[in-house]
């Protein structure tokens, strides 16, 4: 085993690891060298050396979001440390654990004029769960280590992102074989509910008196509820369930499709579908139909269920239930009790209205991205890690039934694009089922330098609908009247991602029609000893047309 010198490197990497922060993102660099030696400097550690930090960073996210533990992150001094901010917002919002490891000048070279510096300390003020700064020397140790544990426990029990800021004087490439302090470990306990017991009596009192209620679920890790808690509430008449494409919640009985539900309701069917009770858990929503509709038509109480934080996103909020969804309905559904009602029955009607409209409109468009959309998520094959990117991707995904048998992720903490390729790289690598990754061309070309790793599983598979710039933009009311919409909202281009899949090592193929579609979607999911790469080019004049038509088809 090999060591830096400098005692603070040899306290980082014991505490990591005696933490189960066992995964290390690293991008090259001088400064950060204290503690690349620390942590290359043992097997015991999983490295990666990523360059671009924003890929990097979202890369990490991408670990951490299977692994469900923190992933630490370590960069060199300067604006490198500003390149992790957006997987930073997207982990804090997700509710994912990184820790933040960067490297720093000594207090005395700062704001000084002195090359590669910033003001590092607390860079991520808004969006951190807690933000440490430590100070080299050994008269500093026992400051240090606080500082470490600190940080180190939050990101482990409030599962987010933690920041620690390291000044490293030089040199900073001395190595010694035995380390000079042994830091005592603080095993964090993580405390994953409360004591509800009397709240869950106070629901449990309204949902028995009511005969309309509504579940609403956001995003949610696969295998996140019960398979005894899904089949009750899906056999109670005065339920409706609403899930997501990012549940990971399956039943017949439940409303997968929101937008398809609500978006050609009348005024009064909105009164009719309008709760008396509403529960909800799970992270961000992505249909903004849901939310516009009960913010109009509120429920009488709504209960968010989260071991962490609620938001009041319908503005309706009455309390917060600090548990996991799980231990709240294992508590409350033995204190409910059935009521007659046929709140879901009349809603199943309708659903199943909707879905024989669906399959007749599909027959019906030309080929635009709604029909490649409903083709894919049918070819799709069983048992697979399903990474979507965000805008039009998983908006459309939001129209169709996934197969119970896909782990579905999107980054939807900020629902930005610019991360998405190199969150579905880092998750692949963890992943021991196939990684699916569909993605929009914009989102695609901007995170490319995703593809600049060697980390790359040869069972990874990308998607990309190329419709020649940000399609989703057309759709929204009077986007089209703006001048210069082309260049500046949709961002018009004529780019392939051809050459960067024969740069990257990746298999690469193609279609723009539907029998060309078909084709290569017969082929596409076979193994293979490298990554691939399918571009389908669809019509960007009509895709916004065949959408908007889609609502009031199914009316």
């Amino acid at each position: 085993m090999q060591f830096s010198s400098k005692i603070l490197s040899q306290t980082i990497t014991k505490l990591c690891l005696d933490n189960g922060i066992d995964h290390i993102v690293i991008s090259p660099g001088s400064r950060n060298a204290a503690l690349t030696i620390g942590f290359t400097g043992t097997t015991s550690f999983t490295n990666f050396s990523i360059v671009d930090e924003r890929c990097a960073a979202f890369f990490a996210l991408g670990l951490a979001q299977q692994l469900q533990r923190p992933v630490a992150l370590v960069c060199t001094s300067g604006s490198a440390l500003l390149n992790y901010y957006p997987a930073i917002a997207e982990a804090y919002y997700s509710d994912i654990p990184l820790v933040v490891l960067s490297a720093d000048r000594p207090a005395h070279l700062l704001e000084i004029g002195d090359g590669q510096t910033i003001k590092q300390e607390n860079v991520f003020a808004n969006h951190i769960l807690y933000s440490g700064a430590c100070t080299e020397g050994e008269e500093f140790q026992k400051y240090n280590e606080d500082q470490i544990h600190t940080a180190l426990s939050i990101a482990i029990s409030q599962s987010g992102p933690v920041h620690l800021n390291l000044p490293f004087s030089e040199p900073l490439y001395d190595i010694v074989t035995t380390p000079s302090v042994f830091p005592e470990n603080h095993p964090t306990v993580v405390t994953k509910h409360t004591d509800n017991q009397e709240l869950i009596s106070e629901i449990a009192s309204h949902w028995n008196s009511s005969s309309k209620k509504m579940i609403l679920t956001g995003v949610l890790p696969p295998n996140s509820l019960e398979a005894n808690i899904i089949s009750q509430l899906a056999e109670d008449s005065s339920v409706v369930v609403l899930t997501e494409t990012t549940s990971n919640v399956h039943h017949p009985n439940f409303f997968p499709a929101i937008d398809q539900l609500i978006a050609p309701l009348e005024i009064s069917d909105f009164r009719a579908l309008q709760p008396e009770v509403l529960i909800t858990f799970g992270g961000m929503v992505v249909s903004k139909k849901i939310k516009k509709f009960l913010r109009d038509y509120p429920p009488k109480v709504h209960y968010h269920i989260d071991s962490k934080k609620a938001f009041d996103t319908y503005f309706c909020l009455t309390k917060h239930v600090r548990c996991s969804p799980n231990h709240f309905f294992k508590e409350f559904l033995s204190l409910t009790q059935k009521t007659i009602s046929t709140y879901q029955q009349d809603w199943l009607r309708v659903k199943n209205q909707r879905l024989q409209k669906h399959e007749l409109y599909l027959k019906e468009i030309p080929f635009s991205d709604f029909l490649v959309f409903s083709q894919l998520f049918k070819a799709l094959p069983n048992n697979i890690q399903l990474q979507l990117s965000n805008s039009s991707t998983i908006r459309y995904g939001q129209l169709f039934e996934m197969n119970p048998s896909h782990a579905i992720f999107c980054n939807r903490g900020t629902s930005g694009i610019d991360g998405s390729t190199s969150t579905a790289i880092g998750a692949a690598h963890v992943c021991k089922t196939p990684t699916v990754f569909i993605t929009g061309d914009l989102s695609f070309f901007y995170d490319s330098n995703a593809l600049w790793n060697q980390y790359i599983t040869s069972n990874f598979k990308i998607i990309i609908i190329n419709n020649s710039g940000g399609g989703i933009f057309r759709i929204l009311p009077d986007a089209k009247q703006v001048p210069s919409f082309d260049t500046f909202f949709e961002t018009k281009h004529q780019l392939t991602a051809s050459q960067l899949s024969d740069m990257h090592g990746f298999d690469y193929q193609s279609a723009n029609d539907m029998s060309s579609l078909k084709a290569q979607l017969a082929v596409f999911f076979e193994n293979s000893n490298s990554p691939k790469v399918l571009e389908i080019f669809t019509p960007s004049h009509i895709n916004d047309s065949v959408l908007l038509s889609y609502f009031d088809y199914i009316k």
